[in-house]
Order: structure tokens, then C-alpha cells, then sequence
């Protein structure tokens, strides 16, 4: 949530933070002998959602800690709507919120009671906090169950009063810790929603998230972190063209066909191809789009191949993750369960 203080600090960097809501350069941080993070640089542009994607224990809590000023770098500098993060904290403070990827609010507390509670330690007088409560309320659809306590709600109902309390003192830069974790496809598009809506009101997001459907779904950008370093970068088109533009794919009708259909697909376009024997496919990356896709067509035709579908398509930004970090995104920990904080 925001933290109100008095200001008492001038921006930094006006111009810059009018362009980039967040910075980050060199930012290292060590826990004893581990590396959380190895010296990491991105700017979020303001008005924009930015993802962070990486396994578990990649550093992306650890950038957020750090850019919010829950903890400091041992290297490196950050600037947050132009201030600071460490010469000047209490100036951020006021200008964000934070959606950590626990709950916060109080479930023996109904929603309007939690968000009121929250208006009054932003120094609001309480007519003033009941007011924004309700606008707040009404924003996240939870009004029909304003006065039932947090602690009845659903986990989509609960998590988007997490994020209503999150905005009760208006920050221009929002920070969600993989906000939508455990919760189901229903409550997961209705909190994208929300965020649309106050993206376009201008707000600035950062995302941490192993959700690649999310990433691609919400970010203008895509920052990809492994092992306490940024590894690519771009939105979700750029990264799935880095990884080699188009690909030939093959199913074929007959799943003994498809040692012969790898040779031949590999024969035609080169390179890597692979083999789901479970979906029996086949996906080889090509450059010659539809030229090389007809010659595969010529080539499994000639010899007689039963083939159920085949045709041209986009890597998905899952391979692309796959590709990046040699793990799927949804990764077994590297460090006992908990992300380095």
C-alpha cells in the first residue's frame, strides 16, 4: 500500500521521470554468498505496464523490494516518479503502491471498512475516506459486497481489494508481485480489466509474473531475468521473432510416420527440429516462411505421409522462455521455496 509523508525532497530527475516512471541501473544485491541480482538495468516508461518474467528465485521480488524500498541495494542506483529510492524513500512512498503477492487487508473487516481504515491513514478526514472507499468499491465491482467481511471473500474478490487498497492515495506507480497467483481464469480477466482501466487512466505498472499468457496479455514490455540478470528484452512479437521468426508445424495422422517426417522436415528447412511424439508433431523454425512450408507440403506428399495439419506459426512466448532460460517458467525453486528478498 502507499505510505503518505510530508515532501520534503525535489525530484531528481523531472524530465526523466516524466518519460521513464522507473529506473534502474546496476541495481546488485547479495545475500551472503548468493547473487540475487548480478547488476540490472530497464526503465519503465510512464503510462505503461512493463513485465518482469523469470523462474522462481530469478530476482524479480528482489528488484521490486529494492525499487519500492522495502530493502536496499548493495550496488547500483534507482529512481522511482523521479526520486531516489534510497536518498529520498519517503518521497516514493507517497507516489506508489505495492500489491505484494500475500492478501493484506484485514479479513475481520468488511471491504468497506478495510478501505475507509486505509483513506484515514492517508490522512484523509473520514467523509473524505468514505468517499473514496466508495468510488473504489464501485471501480473494482464490490459493491454489492461492500459490508460483508474481507475475510467471506472470494480469492478474486479478495485479491481486488487488495489492489482497490493498493489505490486509495492515488499512486501514479503500481507495483503488482505476481498479483494474479492462484487464482482462477475468471477472476484472473477480471482483474486484467481493472488494470486496463487504470493504465489508461495513466497510471505506470510493473508486473512481476510467471504467468506468460498474463505478460503478453497486459505488458507494452517484457523484461526477462534469470539467475539475478536480464537476459532479453522487448515486447512479446519482438522476443518470439528473436527466437527465429516462423515455424513449420506438423502433425502427422499416423505417430510412426514421425521419425520419417523429422528427417524430412529437417532435410527442407535445417537447422533444429522437434519432436512431441505425445501431440506427434513436429516444429522446426525456418526463415523461408511459405516457401520452405510448401516444399515440407511437396516433400511429405511425395512420400506418402498422412499429415493432419500443417502450417506456419509464431513461436509462443512460452518456447521463447524455454529458449531464454533453459526452464519453463513455472521453474521448481533454485532456493528452498522462497525468492531471494
Amino acid at each position: 500500500m502507499t505510505i503518505s509523508a510530508p515532501e520534503t525532497a525535489r525530484p531528481m530527475a523531472v524530465e526523466a521521470a516524466r518519460a521513464h516512471s522507473i529506473v534502474a541501473r546496476g541495481l546488485v544485491k547479495r545475500f551472503g554468498a548468493m547473487t540475487a541480482l548480478g547488476g540490472v538495468d530497464f526503465e519503465v516508461p510512464t503510462g505503461t505496464v512493463t513485465a518482469i518474467l523469470g523462474p522462481n528465485g530469478a530476482g524479480k521480488t528482489t528488484a521490486v523490494r529494492i525499487l519500492t524500498t522495502l530493502s536496499d541495494a548493495d550496488e547500483g542506483s534507482a529512481s522511482v516518479a523521479g526520486f531516489d529510492v534510497r536518498t529520498h524513500a519517503r518521497e516514493v512512498r507517497r507516489r506508489i503502491g505495492l500489491t505484494a503477492q500475500d492478501a493484506t487487508v484485514d479479513p475481520l473487516l468488511t471491504g468497506r471498512e478495510n478501505l475507509v481504515m486505509l483513506g484515514q491513514l492517508h490522512q484523509l478526514d473520514r467523509s473524505e475516506a468514505r468517499r473514496r472507499a466508495e468510488d473504489l468499491l464501485a471501480d473494482f465491482a464490490l459493491a454489492d459486497a461492500a459490508d460483508r467481511l474481507a475475510g467471506t471473500y472470494s480469492g478474486g474478490m479478495r485479491r481486488r481489494l487488495d489492489l482497490a487498497a493498493t489505490l486509495v492515495g492515488r499512486p501514479s506507480v503500481l507495483f503488482l508481485d505476481e498479483p494474479t497467483t492462484g487464482l482462477d481464469p475468471r477472476a484472473r480477466s477480471e482483474l486484467w480489466a481493472v488494470l486496463d482501466t487504470l493504465v489508461n487512466r495513466g497510471t505506470t505498472v510493473l508486473l512481476t509474473t510467471q504467468y506468460l499468457d498474463e505478460a503478453e496479455r497486459l505488458a507494452n514490455d517484457i523484461i526477462v531475468i534469470d539467475h539475478g540478470r536480464v537476459i532479453a528484452r522487448g515486447d512479446a512479437r519482438r522476443l518470439k521473432s528473436e527466437l527465429g521468426g516462423d515455424q513449420v508445424h506438423v502433425v502427422v495422422v499416423d505417430p510412426a510416420d514421425l521419425d520419417a517426417v523429422e528427417r524430412t522436415v529437417r532435410g527442407v528447412v535445417g537447422g533444429h527440429v522437434s519432436v512431441d511424439r505425445g501431440a506427434r508433431s513436429v516444429v522446426a523454425p525456418t526463415m523461408d516462411g511459405l516457401p520452405a512450408l510448401l516444399r515440407v507440403a511437396s516433400a511429405l506428399s511425395e512420400a506418402g505421409v498422412g499429415v493432419e495439419d500443417l502450417g506456419l506459426r509464431q513461436p509462443s512466448l512460452d518456447e521463447v522462455f524455454l529458449t531464454l532460460t533453459g526452464s519453463p517458467a513455472e521453474d521448481t525453486p533454485r532456493d528452498g521455496g522462497k525468492e531471494a528478498s
